[in-house]
Formats: C-alpha cells, structure tokens, sequence
C-alpha cells in the first residue's frame, strides 16, 4: 500500500525515510524548505515519541485514559491522538492530556 504525505507531514509522521529521500541538489527545491524538512525530522528522531502525534482534539466522552498520567481525561478536555506506524498502517494507540504532553513526548515544542 502506498501512504501519501505532505512534506511536513512525512517529516514528523516518517522522519527515517524522509531524511534518507531528501536530497540538497534536487532541481527548483529552495533550500531553505529543505533545511526546514530536515529539523522537523531530527526532532522526531531525537524525541521518539513525537512520529505518534496523529492530532489533538476534544474529548467526547469522559472515558478515555491518558496513557502518560492514566488519569480520566474529562469530557471537552483537549486532548491529543496517539498513532503507531506498523506493517505499513497507522494504528491508533489511545491519547495523551494535553496538560502532559510535554512530560510523555519529552518536548514542550509539540505542545
């Protein structure tokens, strides 16, 4: 099965493939944007739990853990998706408080 991602998305969802693809010589890429793509893909190598950011939302329920303090994480509380790439797909993987995000992700960046 073939993903395709913006840029910045393949930077921060696949930053392994993405650094080994991204080349300083590639014909009309300003080299700017590639420098840009570069440290969004260290960052998700430095901090290995930043790839499985998959978005933030608004809980809908009172029902859901948070996977980093296990507390309840209230109705209309923000949020944010976990996801884990495997075997090619995306599998969700439960959700983080936002108020503990930078503790479980180890950046303050992706808060």
């Amino acid at each position: 099965m073939t993903h395709w991602f913006h840029l910045q998305c393949a930077a921060m969802k696949r930053p392994d493939p993405l650094l080994e693809t991204v080349s300083d010589t590639g014909q009309g890429v300003d080299p700017n944007k590639v420098e840009h793509l570069r440290r969004i893909a260290k960052e998700g190598l430095a901090h290995r739990r930043v790839p499985r950011v998959d978005g933030a939302e608004r809980a809908p329920s009172g029902r859901a853990r948070c996977r980093h303090c296990r507390e309840v994480i209230e109705k209309d509380a923000w949020r944010i998706r976990r996801v884990f790439y495997e075997e090619g797909m995306f599998n969700p993987a439960g959700f983080i408080n936002l108020t503990c995000g930078g503790a479980y992700f180890e950046t303050e960046g992706i808060v």
